[in-house]
Parts: C-alpha cells; sequence; structure tokens
C-alpha cells in the first residue's frame, strides 16, 4: 500500500476512488454522525449530549464495517430522526479535502477509466455530487448499496467485476479504510494506495 499515486497511475487501466476521506473531508461526516446526529437524538429522548452520543456510539459498533452502518433508510427508521434532512441542512459544510479536486482534473486528462466506489447510500452520493460537481470527473459512480454489500466483503469486488469488468492487476485503487483496502488486497487489486489524513480537522494517521 505505499505506492506513490501518481507513478501508479502510470501502470493502471483503471483508477478506483473511494469518496469520503479520500475526495470528500471526512470533517463532515465526522460531524454529522459524531456530533449533530447524537445531539438531535437526544434532544427528541430528554438525553443529554453524552447520553446520546454514548447510546449512539453502541449502536454504531453493532453494525460498522455492514451495509446497515452506511444506510440512511436504516438509521432513520432506528432512531425516529430524519437523518437524510440533516444532511442538507448542513450540506455547506461538505467540500473537497486538500488537492483532491486538483488530482481528479488531472486524472481526467489520463486515458485510464476512473469510477467512484463508495460505501455512502445513494441519498448522500447524490447530495454530495449536487454540491461538489464530483461526477463529471468519473466515467460511473457506484454506492455499494446498489450492489447489497459494503466494501469490507469480498461479494462487493466479486459483484463491481461483474459490473465493470476490470483488470485486478492493472487497477489502482485509494481509500482511507484500512478495513477496506484490505477486503481490496485479499481480492487482488494490483495497486493500492491509502489516503492518512481523511479528515483535515484531524491529525494525520500514523
Amino acid at each position: 500500500m505505499n505506492f506513490d499515486p501518481q507513478t501508479a497511475l502510470q501502470h493502471a487501466e483503471t483508477l478506483l476512488l473511494d469518496m469520503d476521506g479520500t475526495l470528500l473531508d471526512l470533517a463532515f461526516d465526522n460531524y454529522m454522525w459524531g456530533e449533530l446526529v447524537p445531539r438531535r437524538y437526544a434532544a427528541a429522548n430528554g438525553m443529554s449530549f453524552e447520553e446520546g452520543r454514548d447510546y449512539m456510539l453502541e449502536l454504531y459498533s453493532g453494525v460498522q464495517g455492514e451495509l446497515k452502518w452506511y444506510c440512511l433508510d436504516h438509521w432513520c427508521g432506528q432512531l425516529g430522526i430524519d437523518v437524510v434532512q440533516m444532511h442538507y441542512d448542513v450540506s455547506y459544510r461538505i467540500g473537497y479535502l486538500p488537492g483532491a479536486l486538483e488530482f481528479l482534473r488531472q486524472v481526467r486528462e489520463r486515458d485510464v477509466r476512473v469510477l467512484l466506489v463508495t460505501n455512502a447510500h445513494p441519498d448522500t452520493l447524490a447530495l454530495k455530487d449536487a454540491v461538489t460537481g464530483l461526477g463529471d470527473y468519473f466515467d460511473g459512480l457506484y454506492s455499494s448499496h446498489t450492489f447489497g454489500y459494503a466494501k469490507e466483503h469480498q461479494d462487493f469486488w466479486r459483484a463491481l467485476q461483474d459490473e465493470m469488468g476490470f483488470d485486478r492487476e492493472s487497477t489502482l485503487f485509494i481509500d482511507d479504510s484500512q478495513p477496506v483496502l484490505r477486503s481490496a488486497d485479499a481480492y487482488g487489486i494490483g495497486m493500492l494506495v491509502t489516503v492518512t489524513r481523511p479528515d483535515s480537522t484531524a491529525p494525520r494517521a500514523s
């Protein structure tokens, strides 16, 4: 996972890019799920923020890495609050990571197929595309919800390959999630790059 993205691109026929924490600043999602959702849930249920946050963390841990963890429909039903509308309420917080937009512009000048592969719910993907215009830089946008499996699972990669027919060895994949990258590695994706600072407001990962 120590490839330089620019060097690896010279050998790649297909470039797979994650969205949140790779192209878009994970600060938005961390604020959404770490502060706003617990605060709104606590207010709706007569809890303190701390109680709401602790309860949410317990719920998160129960489904982390599964499709439910990324599913807005699941959380709306589970919590009884409109999580989708909350995303729209603070959509002004959505933005690119430093250098990400410039990277996308450079990639479009290369002879490489570029696909977005995200665990984000289709509603989230649509909102973030509308705010940032990132869809303009891709040959296809794919949510794991379409395939029924999160990227942490081998079934996702099999379904994606059935859909797109990419060659594993000549594919470059960039993501910020170690479990996702391990899954891609197990599937045989040839070139993997880790994003070490997915949240611009947090320290760089070691």
